[in-house]
Formats: structure tokens, C-alpha cells, sequence
């Protein structure tokens, strides 16, 4: 299988993910601005949920544009990611619905660090999928932005047992990090 197949079959789940995220975005009933007041804290967990997953759509665009081969062990891990990242609607809808609490926090905690780790999982299929030559292989082992962001999400969903607003604050701050161009890949694509 080409990679390419595997970029448009994530592309797809991608956007699926996104237009149920949004579609769960409750319209106001009553007229004017201040009806919008009450869905303050579903519009901001929303827009971090559509950055998130939109940071892992180009990560893995850019990640499998520099792959030349894929098998079935990338298929596999390339689905255990995308089956966490199709569990932030329903956190997002969650927290929506019952607001910032340790429990909805340490949630969406918890679910952005499977899909951390699942993303890893996936470069290391790939990594181990490809030669020594390939590109992935040369980028791949420059940075430390996601051992940050582990540790990071680990702190944390530490944080939402007694701080659920630092923790909220912890996953923008990752967010954040990740919006700052990574060239690893993208210098290595013809």
C-alpha cells in the first residue's frame, strides 16, 4: 500500500471528526450576542479541540509525505490514532455540557495523551517500515517536542485533581507550541 492512500483514508477520518465536533455546537434559540454567553466555555474547548486535531492532520501529512512505504503494522497504528482522536467530540460535547471539571478535564487530558502516544507509536512504525535513507528516518530523530508534550499532558491531568484550570491552561500551552512551524519534515519533501 502507498502512503498516499493511508494520507487520504486520514484525511477523511479527519474530517469526519471535525464536522461532528461542529455539528454538536448547540445553536442559541433566543436572538442576539448575549445567548451566545452560556456556550462561552463549548466554543473555547472547541476551538482548541479543532487546533489539536488539525495539528495532528498536518503532522501526519507532513510525516507520511516524507514515508516511501507503508505496511500493516502503520495501518494498525495509524488506526489505534485515529481511534483516540474520534473521542474528542464527545469530550468536547462533554465538557460543554457539564463545564470545567476535574473530571471532564482529566478527560480530555487523558484523551490527548493517547493520542500522543499513539502518534508515536505510528512514527515508530513508520520509522521502522522505511530504510535508514528514507526521509522520515533523517527528520524523525530531531526535536523533543513530543516528549514535551508528554510530560506535559502527564502535569497536566496531575493538575485537574485539584487545578482544573491549570491543566486547561497546560493543553493550550501545548497547542501553542505545536502551532510554531516544525521544518523537520517539510525541509526533507521534494
Amino acid at each position: 500500500m502507498t502512503p498516499s492512500r493511508v494520507t487520504s483514508f486520514t484525511d477523511g477520518v479527519i474530517a469526519v471528526i471535525i464536522t461532528v465536533m461542529v455539528l454538536e455546537l448547540p445553536v442559541p434559540k433566543a436572538p442576539g450576542m448575549a445567548a451566545l454567553q452560556p456556550l462561552t466555555v463549548l466554543f473555547v474547548v472547541y476551538a482548541l479541540s479543532f487546533v489539536k486535531v488539525g495539528i495532528y492532520w498536518s503532522q501526519h501529512h507532513n510525516m507520511l509525505q516524507a514515508t516511501k512505504r507503508v505496511n500493516g503494522q502503520v495501518l494498525l497504528a495509524n488506526l489505534f490514532l485515529l481511534f483516540w482522536l474520534s473521542l474528542i467530540p464527545f469530550v468536547v460535547r462533554w465538557i460543554g455540557e457539564a463545564g470545567i471539571t476535574r473530571d471532564t478535564v482529566l478527560a480530555f487530558g487523558v484523551i490527548m495523551l493517547l493520542c500522543t502516544l499513539s502518534f508515536a507509536l505510528l512514527l515508530a512504525a513508520l520509522l521502522k517500515a522505511n530504510d535508514e535513507d528514507a526521509p522520515i528516518a533523517r527528520a524523525a530523530h530531531r526535536g523533543r517536542k513530543g516528549l514535551i508534550t508528554i510530560l506535559a499532558y502527564l502535569l497536566a491531568i496531575a493538575s485537574a485533581f485539584l487545578w482544573p484550570y491549570v491543566a486547561v491552561a497546560i493543553y493550550i500551552a501545548v497547542a501553542l507550541m505545536w502551532l510554531i512551524p516544525d521544518k523537520r519534515f517539510e525541509s526533507l519533501i521534494d
